[in-house]
């Protein structure tokens, strides 16, 4: 066979396998590079900011706080009558008070709901931490977990005044009975979470608190200037998070 012919030949069949061969890696680029893509655009929904929440659950969950609110003044007064008629001077004077702060925080709060998520940190912030509660992750951000710090807190301090009061008056020790553990929403404002997650943190600090109050001890905080404040290891323990990659 002519030399020239035969390298001519080989030559079609080499080119003819280099362009198969870089139709196939082609081919298999493209369902790689799709799938990038899909990646790429599902960590950006990840990211996405939690202003993208359904505007329905928030007007609910918003509805549902001020009617409690408001079914709440009714049954204080019927509370109050009870704590004088056992003369329960001590926590009557408590709750006394405590309702008409917890009044006073729900107007303060007014400006905020009005607002809504448009121009709050909380709602324009993507999550990036995680907390358990009950075997289940939540997701939220650095508001979200200082919310429900604030929540502890708040549950530690009423607590521990209520079970000052039931000791000044010499009555047994009863946490779940009190009116502001039964509320459990004093901080609230109808906005950042369910009013049922903040319920069972405000109960976790207060439960510590009144005994604390009641026993006349630090176990579980300290008072600095008449303010009872959650020591910030039974924080930890009670609301431990955890950073997103």
């Amino acid at each position: 066979m002519n030399m020239n012919l035969l390298q001519g030949k080989m030559l079609a069949v080499f080119c003819g396998l280099a362009l198969f061969a870089g139709t196939c890696l082609a081919a298999d680029a493209k369902p790689q590079q799709n799938k990038k893509e899909k990646k790429k655009h599902w960590d950006q929904a990840q990211k996405q900011p939690a202003q993208k929440q359904d505007q329905k659950q928030y007007d609910q969950r918003l509805a549902k706080y001020v009617q409690y609110v408001d079914q709440k003044q009714k049954l204080h007064q019927v509370r109050l009558a009870q704590l004088q008629e056992k003369k329960r001077l001590a926590q009557y004077r408590y709750e006394q008070q405590y309702f008409a702060r917890l009044l006073q925080l729900h107007k303060s709060n007014e400006k905020a709901r009005l607002q809504g998520y448009q121009n709050d940190p909380f709602f324009n912030t993507a999550s990036d931490r995680r907390y358990k509660r009950d075997n289940v992750y939540y997701e939220t951000n650095q508001y979200g977990i200082k919310y429900l710090q604030q929540a502890t807190q708040y549950g530690y301090a009423e607590g521990y005044q209520s079970g000052m009061a039931d000791r000044q008056d010499h009555w047994n020790s009863g946490w779940q009975v009190s009116d502001p553990y039964q509320d459990a929403i004093y901080g609230y404002n109808g906005l950042y979470v369910d009013q049922e997650e903040y319920t069972y943190y405000f109960r976790e600090g207060f439960r510590r608190g009144y005994e604390d109050g009641y026993n006349n001890r630090a176990q579980y905080g300290t008072v600095v200037n008449e303010n009872p404040t959650l020591l910030d290891r039974i924080l930890t323990a009670i609301l431990p998070y955890e950073m997103l990659n």
